[in-house]
């Protein structure tokens, strides 16, 4: 116990850079203690950058700590020495298959602690000690153990590679930058490697910040997952307490159905029965009357014959044969036809409305951002070829071309009503929906129009912003005109600057919610990206404002 005691004091009170007790103990902000010169040499590598690190905890400080000697520290180390537990190096001290061997050691070999850079040579704890009692290795750089020393050696020339050819991208010796690498660019290891430090602090901060990104993406589709199934459970739900009142409603009009026909049944029944046992009487007294006047004609008796025959010849009243109204089995047919026409009705209506809540319209596109196109060629690959939907323009939009083109006309057109057209404003939407990827471009003439995309639910009747492109939230708008561009979004505009251009270029990042206008000429430039989320499929829109005769037309693009 008392062994195991000593060794634990040891490892508490031990240097975790040099991996020996500690000398000149010095404790550093965080707690952590090493050897003073320890410390020293490792911060002395850090004096570049100005930030000093711990480096077991790698806690960072600002400016460079001031050292004092810790007193209960050293004390704690010399009453350790005391009780001789510097004895044969226990097992952990030997190097195994992956370990380092000190160089240095002449018999049995021991685990290298560090190696040197500047040595080009690995210790144990014994041999390393020199490199921190001597002022003469203060400059030299203690690393980890290294089994790769020698490849910091120039195989011709047999020095130690100190240097780095930038145009050979190499590392050399000094003879190397006078010899064959003459007139390379050529620096000093140590200055590359701060070069190359910063790249790989930049190339870091560049993958950090993708980790936040993709670890935002990740939570941004885990709500969209919750969302998704929230929003289906409550579809489902919704959709059961409808379709069980449906249901219910056509029980109670089949009930209804059934109760009318049976009630009339039983009218009809009780009518024809009544009529059936008066036509049974008459039936029964005419052949009593017969029975009688058969019975007079076999009467041999001329007096008594003439005596009865007037008494007997006279008929009862005959029942009216026109209240006999018999149609041969069509009694209730045109119950059973109005209840085919209301299943072929229902059967239409359900066809018809099924297209609304089809899947393929709720249909939820969840992706990661996709890189944008660098080329004009490239955002072909997204083009759609578009055309604009009479029943939603103005009265005063002439479409032409196959309905690629809209003209902007003093007279009004002769358009039929329809609930989806703008009645007051100058617009028009196309006729198909941007889900997805999507690339256009529009070809304006004169004093300007207002490029945009809007919800279907947009307002259409009269001249409030809730039917305005750009002036409410259902609707996105670049406003292009001979001297400027101009951005609206629920009526707040942003100034956009660019090449003024008669072609404007629009792309659609539907799922990722970006929607961005590149002003076309001979090259394409980016002239404003918006960044949201889009809820519903959109469509493109053109709405003009200047002067009668300006034009506007959806591009074929090859």
């Amino acid at each position: 116990m008392a062994q195991k005691g000593a060794q634990l004091d040891r490892e508490t009170i031990s240097c975790s850079i040099c991996l020996d007790l500690l000398k000149d103990p010095v404790t550093i902000p965080c707690g952590h203690s090493y050897c003073m010169n320890c410390i020293k040499t490792h911060w002395d590598g850090e004096d570049e950058n100005e930030i000093y690190s711990c480096p077991q905890c790698k806690q960072t400080f600002t400016p460079r700590p001031v050292l004092v000697k810790s007193t209960m520290l050293a004390a704690l180390v010399e009453e350790l020495k005391k009780t001789g537990f510097q004895a044969a190096p226990d097992d952990h001290c030997y190097p195994g298959p992956e370990d380092v061997a000190c160089d240095v050691c002449t018999e049995t070999k021991l685990k290298a602690v560090k190696s040197c850079l500047f040595c080009l040579i690995s210790y144990c704890e014994k041999h390393l000690q020199p490199h921190f009692e001597s002022s003469a290795f203060e400059k030299h750089k203690l690393v980890e153990p290294s089994k790769k020393l020698q490849e910091n050696i120039c195989s011709r020339h047999d020095e130690v590679m100190k240097m780095f050819c930038r145009t050979d991208q190499q590392c050399i010796c000094y003879l190397c930058s006078v010899d064959e690498h003459k007139g390379h660019d050529t620096v000093s290891a140590a200055a590359e490697r701060t070069e190359r430090q910063r790249e790989l602090e930049v190339s870091r901060q560049n993958i950090q910040q993708r980790i936040q990104d993709r670890e935002k993406d990740v939570k941004e589709l885990q709500q969209e997952v919750e969302a998704i199934n929230g929003s289906a459970d409550k579809a489902v739900e919704d959709s059961e307490v409808i379709f069980t009142e449906l249901i219910r409603l056509m029980e109670k009009r089949r009930s209804d159905v059934k109760q009318q026909v049976r009630s009339q049944q039983e009218t009809e029944v009780s009518r024809v029965k009544d009529l059936q046992e008066k036509l049974e009487q008459e039936i029964t007294e005419l052949k009593r009357k017969d029975a009688e006047l058969e019975q007079l004609s076999h009467t041999e008796d001329h007096n008594q014959f003439l005596q009865n025959y007037h008494s007997l010849s006279r008929l009862s009243e005959s029942t009216d044969s026109s209240s006999i109204n018999i149609c041969p089995l069509r009694y209730f047919e045109d119950v059973t036809a109005a209840v085919s026409e209301l299943r072929d009705k229902l059967q239409d209506v359900l066809r018809e409305k099924s297209k609304n809540i089809s899947l393929t319209e709720t249909k939820v596109n969840v992706s990661l951002p996709q890189p944008q196109p660098k080329t004009r060629a490239a955002f072909f690959k997204f083009s759609r070829e578009l055309t604009l939907d009479p029943n939603t323009a103005d009265g005063c939009l002439l479409l032409s071309d196959g309905n690629r083109k809209a003209t902007l006309m003093r007279q009004q057109q002769s358009y039929s009503s329809h609930p989806d057209r703008f009645t007051g404003w100058l617009q028009v939407l196309s006729k198909e929906s941007l889900t997805g990827r999507c690339y256009w471009e529009v070809e304006w003439r004169g004093g300007g129009i207002y490029l945009a995309v809007a919800y279907k639910n947009i307002s259409r009747d009269g001249k409030s912003n809730e039917c305005g492109f750009g002036f409410n939230d259902k609707s996105w708008a670049l406003r292009c005109d001979q001297n400027s561009y101009t951005f609206w979004f629920n009526s707040v505009q942003t100034p956009v600057s660019g090449p003024l251009s008669s072609r404007v270029g629009v792309h659609l990042d539907h799922s990722a919610g970006i929607l961005s206008f590149f002003s076309v000429s001979k090259t394409m430039t980016l002239l404003h990206r918006v960044q949201t989320k889009f809820t519903q499929p959109l469509y493109a829109g053109l709405r003009f404002y200047y002067s009668y005769g300006d034009t506007a037309e959806l591009c074929k693009l090859k």
